[in-house]
């Protein structure tokens, strides 16, 4: 069952927020280094500030609403999509595609990409337009959390798959996502290769333990590079995967907190591309998703339920495509083929950052209509 939705926060939840924000207090900082160790407390500063003075949700509500909103019921789930179709009469073999979003992230990221890909001509391109389908993630935004089972990005797969199927009812289409996203849209070219044109990843698949044999100079290389990346950087792994709930207390109750815990990954995983990839409004945006939504707690669970319920995921053997986002440069082919079968495009992307689809939609979505065009 689809039924059509409209955003509207109550407002005393936005008169609850307001006050909430007057009663901001900071701590002092660890290191004096900006962003060193962890949030750089300036710039959040001006940011809560703004958030209380100057931000207008009711101004991005509308905006937002502009897109077609939709309550989907698959069984007994409900999943909250954003649905962006092509013209018809201009683009009659526009292909179906999900796209999954990641944490920290919501459908918002997706958005300006979505309207690329189902008017390429509108927006500098030509050719392949897509009918897009961008639903939240179980626990995120406006979808509720799985109501019979641990977060799974295979659950989710499922969960996907028949929502396409039998609510869309799209015979066969396209997947592609992002961060956690990624994993389901794997999943979805796993478990149903017949149904699936084809996949495009620009975070591509890391191989299970038992697909990790052999490995190639360029595959131990990367894998170094990795584990320094992240030997100081996963701390927000280790948290949200371990004491989620403790977490997402202090998170749930300020929104200080809350901002804080975000725009450290908007900033760090943006790489140098920040100031231009987000404006006030699209980081205040979101965070206020996530606020108004209470749903950060229920956002960290595919690390906690990742690390007892998630299995390997088998060999894709569905068409692939790739465009390495920058975050993963130097990503080797022959990693990806450990679960990729059958790629038919590599290349990597010359700018934009871990939020690909967000930062660069011009790229993806130009990148994507060549390999879809191709098949």
């Amino acid at each position: 069952m689809i039924e059509p939705f409209r955003i509207a926060i109550l407002q005393p939840d936005l008169d609850d927020l307001a006050e909430r924000l007057v009663r901001t207090r900071l701590p002092k900082p660890a290191a004096d280094e900006p962003w060193q160790s962890g949030v750089d407390y300036r710039y959040l500063s001006e940011l809560v500030e703004y958030w209380r003075d100057g931000f207008d949700w009711r101004a991005q509500e509308r905006r937002l609403n502009e897109h077609g909103h939709h309550v989907v019921t698959v069984g007994v789930q409900n999943v909250h999509v954003v649905r962006v179709t092509a013209n018809r009469d201009r683009y009659p073999n526009a292909i179906p595609i999900v796209l999954s979003h990641g944490w920290p992230y919501s459908f918002l990221e997706f958005i300006e990409f979505a309207d690329h890909l189902a008017d390429p001509v509108t927006h500098g391109g030509d050719g392949t337009a897509f009918d897009v389908i961008i639903p939240s993630l179980p626990g995120y935004g406006f979808s509720p959390a799985l109501s019979d089972g641990p977060f799974t990005e295979k659950e989710v797969a499922i969960l996907w798959h028949r929502m396409m199927t039998a609510e869309f009812g799209y015979e066969r289409y396209a997947t592609y996502g992002e961060d956690v996203g990624t994993t389901v849209s794997d999943w979805i070219g796993a478990l149903y290769p017949e149904s699936v044109i084809g996949l495009f990843a620009t975070h591509a698949a890391f191989p299970p333990d038992e697909r990790m044999n052999d490995l190639s100079p360029a595959e131990k290389e990367f894998r170094e590079w990795l584990r320094v990346k992240w030997e100081t950087a996963r701390g927000y792994s280790e948290i949200q995967s371990t004491r989620p709930d403790t977490l997402a207390v202090g998170l749930n109750d300020s929104p200080a907190g809350l901002l804080a815990w975000l725009l450290e990954k908007f900033h760090e995983w943006s790489g140098p591309d920040f100031e231009e990839a987000w404006t006030r409004d699209e980081i205040l945006t979101t965070v206020s998703l996530y606020w108004f939504t209470q749903t950060i707690g229920s956002s960290f669970l595919p690390y906690y339920h990742g690390r007892a319920h998630s299995a390997a995921l088998p060999l894709v053997d569905v068409p692939v495509g790739v465009a390495v986002q920058r975050g993963e440069r130097g990503f080797p082919r022959e990693y990806a083929e450990r679960t990729y079968t059958d790629v038919r495009m590599w290349t990597e992307l010359p700018r934009g950052g871990h939020f690909t689809a967000k930062q660069t939609p011009d790229l993806v979505a130009g990148a994507m209509r060549d390999f879809f065009a191709s098949l």
